[in-house]
């Protein structure tokens, strides 16, 4: 049977996919260095003992992926990380680190890590993954996808059972939210204001609310909003 090797995307330009190392033990930093060297169509382009030099040194490279460590002196990889991500959008962050642990998964994805490797990886899953994130996957080991599995499963469990609103009910809470008054909601809607109102005393009653403060507040919290709502037109 022929087995397929992942192969660069064309887009992505002429030579070796450029790759930089933040890590902070030399030896190891040795190590990975020789080993990305040594995988075809990638090149270790520089190499940082710390978060601080790795915000320095690599914004000028661009480089195409960031192998990145955890556990770095002062700066951790994860706050690195989202610095990173703000000044080079486009470079793939992969997470590099020798600890199995969901918390710290789930924190390097939410800082903008584009997958989540254990350091045991080996050298043939290294260069596939590689290949994976520039493809635009995101390229986890079997061991950190099982955790983040059992994190989503518990999670589950463990939410409260979602408020069931009607398409209608749904519809008068956004253009609530965005600051519209019965009248102009119903408007809208090409529906009475007196509807609206009824539809308001379900939506209060569902929410467990009291007011169109309160509703939209609860609004906010459930679509996970995080910011002001857009001003109306």
């Amino acid at each position: 049977m022929k087995i397929n090797t992942p192969e660069l995307p064309s887009a992505r330009g002429e030579g070796p996919a450029k790759v930089a190392l933040v890590e902070d033990k030399a030896g190891v930093r040795e190590n990975w260095v020789k080993l990305i060297n040594s995988l075809p169509g990638f090149s270790c382009v520089t190499f940082c003992a710390s978060g601080e030099d790795a915000l320095r040194l690599l914004p000028p490279l661009a480089p195409d992926i960031v192998l990145m460590d955890i556990f770095l002196p002062r700066m951790s990889g994860i706050e690195c990380t989202g610095r990173l991500k703000t000044l080079l959008p486009n470079t793939q962050i992969l997470i590099l680190t020798g600890v199995e642990d969901d918390e710290l998964v789930f924190m390097a994805l939410k800082a903008g890590a584009d997958g989540y490797l254990l350091k045991r990886t080996k050298p043939e899953d290294l260069r596939a993954a590689m290949v994976n994130v520039l493809n635009g996957g995101a390229p986890m080991t079997s061991e950190i996808a099982r955790l983040v599995v059992q994190s989503f499963r518990m999670s589950s469990r463990l939410a409260k059972p979602a408020v069931r609103l009607s398409v209608r009910e749904e519809e008068v809470l956004i253009l609530l939210s965005k600051g519209y008054s019965n009248k102009e909601i119903a408007a809208q809607l090409s529906i009475g204001v007196e509807t609206i109102s009824s539809h308001l005393k379900h939506i209060y009653k569902k929410l467990h609310v009291r007011s169109r403060a309160e509703a939209v507040a609860r609004y906010m919290t459930r679509s996970g909003a995080d910011h002001p709502t857009e001003p109306r037109p």
